[in-house]
């Protein structure tokens, strides 16, 4: 009997696509794998056919409505937050809220990005005077352990996986948002401006 899915389209980083498409042809060999980092590299792939499954894992990237009605069936995104932390940089906003728990999100894609029915979610407790580079390294192990927990059925069964009853909450946050957050100004309270670091690491912004 032929396995339902023929075609995996991976929408994520190239370490993470070769991580993730052994995983799943240890579960279907014969699956092809179709990776994309950029918008632009998923739009030059072949027009999704019966068989084709599109995952997008840990990407900023936002697939066009267009190409996800094309799709036999929904394509599944692996959100590195929580529900209830919906949008870009959920790890810089948990960490400057003080946030005593993080999660991972797996939901059915849609155009309205993190709006998706939930098919699978899981939290974790944030270590104390955890920076943000641990804590999405965190994440991130997080949402492979859910990759693996789910990739029987997403490289063989075309079936939709069941949906959860948990619903999308909180604000849905954006790269402007993180860039004013992440901004420190020299007349800034000292107490507000460590906390800023904390939360924002890499992204940090310095203005005079």
């Amino acid at each position: 009997m032929q396995p339902d899915i023929s075609r995996i389209i991976l929408l994520t980083g190239e370490i993470e696509a070769s991580i993730l498409s052994q995983i799943l042809c240890g579960y279907n060999p014969k699956l092809e794998i179709s990776v994309a980092s950029t918008r632009a590299a998923l739009q030059e792939i072949a027009p999704p056919e019966p068989g084709t499954r599109l995952l997008s894992f840990c990407t900023p990237v936002i697939v066009p409505g267009a190409f996800l009605t094309q799709l036999p069936g929904p394509g599944y995104n692996f959100h590195p937050g929580p529900p209830e932390r919906p949008g870009r940089y959920p790890s810089v906003f948990a960490l400057y809220d003080d946030a005593k728990q993080f999660g991972v999100t797996i939901h059915e894609m849609l155009a309205s990005v993190d709006s998706g029915p939930i098919v699978a979610a899981a939290w974790f407790d944030i270590p104390r005077k955890c920076d943000l580079q641990k804590l999405e390294e965190t994440t991130r192990l997080h949402l492979v352990s859910q990759f693996h927990q789910l990739a029987p059925h997403l490289a063989v069964n075309a079936d939709p996986l069941p949906r959860l009853p948990i619903a999308w909450r909180g604000r849905k946050t954006s790269k402007a948002d993180c860039d004013a957050l992440c901004a420190v100004t020299p007349d800034m309270d000292p107490v507000e401006a460590e906390r800023r670091r904390r939360a924002c690491g890499g992204h940090m912004l310095h203005r005079d």
